[in-house]
């Protein structure tokens, strides 16, 4: 079974970071039972606490990446999460 790694970067306090934790929480949810979808491990990373990716992404949170490579930044879409899920091999 393939997995996905989804890692969200933000900062506490961040609207937009508390929006898109719970958009993908529910992405996640909503996969659970379904048998096309990856095993998915979700872990959050902090731009306050990582000088590399707060110069990279400090102007972009919340960010979200899908095996390291960058899915969305600001908003995300729970339809194009979804699909991109799905998609992973």
């Amino acid at each position: 079974m393939a997995t996905a790694l989804l890692t969200l970067i933000g900062k506490p306090g961040c609207h937009l970071c508390d929006d898109a934790r719970e958009l993908v929480d529910s992405v996640v949810l909503k996969l659970a039972d379904n048998p096309a979808a990856p095993a998915i491990v979700l872990e959050e990373r902090s731009i306050l606490d990582d000088a590399e990716l707060n110069e990279l992404y400090v102007e972009d949170i919340p960010v979200l990446l899908i095996n390291g490579k960058v899915h969305n930044y600001w908003r995300i879409d729970p339809l194009r999460l979804r699909s991109a899920l799905l998609a992973v091999q």
